[in-house]
């Protein structure tokens, strides 16, 4: 992969960076993001983290190979345990499902002190990283949505702040699921991805339905998430 043609999602999460930036990349993929940024920003830093051995290799040959050794510094370990207290300013975690993504949040929080942006682009369900939000008083401050190889990706970007403050009393839950910003100006792409989820939703309802024992309370669930859907793909 050439890093100065980095993925559509990739360059979506780069947009959320500052001039200046000195951030970690959590599973930093060859260390694509941490190398287009310093390219293009003299003033950037990084930390690209990496869990295993194979991976780590590739992003210290990537960052070896544009001579950005003295910016990137490339390291093993597992989560945020690569991160410093105080050390950097943003963290990004891309590329990986919500709940993993919570749990490397939840397991390093430790070293979240002086973080004042925290970049996520999770795979499959974001509930779980607004919530996670959520309880640790980050304030979920966008989200943005791209299609790319018949795949749609999320980036949710939340600071230090007031984490009730994007979301409506009465329809948090909602929000919740399917994310305040994209409920309060939907995007084409978006109503596709709802338009997929009714599909997939409307199919396990009726399996649910053909079962011997029905669970009453799956059912309701299942039926409340396809009516929040139809509501978005009908406005």
């Amino acid at each position: 992969m050439n890093v100065n043609q980095l993925s559509k999602r990739l360059t979506l999460v780069a947009e959320y960076l500052p001039h200046g930036s000195h951030f970690a990349d959590i599973g930093s993929d060859h260390a694509y993001l941490p190398c287009y940024v310093c390219l293009r920003d003299p003033e950037a830093q990084a930390i690209a983290g990496e869990v295993n051995q194979g991976p780590y290799n590739s992003a210290r040959q990537e960052v070896e190979k544009h001579e950005l050794q003295d910016r990137i510094d490339v390291r093993l370990g597992n989560g945020l345990e690569v991160v410093q207290k105080d050390e950097v300013d943003q963290i990004v975690i891309a590329g990986m499902g919500g709940p993993l993504i919570r749990d490397i949040l939840e397991e390093g929080k430790d070293r979240l002190t002086s973080v004042e942006r925290i970049i996520t682009q999770p795979n499959i369900d974001s509930k779980s990283v607004r919530q996670w939000f959520y309880k640790n008083d980050y304030e979920l401050v966008s989200e943005s949505i791209v299609e790319e190889s018949g795949h749609i990706y999320e980036v949710l970007a939340a600071e230090k702040g007031y984490p009730s403050r994007p979301y409506h009393k009465e329809s948090i839950e909602k929000e919740m699921w399917l994310g305040p910003f994209f409920l309060a100006s939907p995007s084409e792409t978006f109503i596709q991805k709802c338009q997929e989820e009714l599909n997939k939703k409307e199919y396990i309802l009726r399996q649910v339905k053909l079962a011997v024992e029905v669970s009453e309370s799956k059912m309701d669930r299942l039926q409340q998430e396809i009516r929040w859907l139809k509501e978005v793909i009908e406005l």
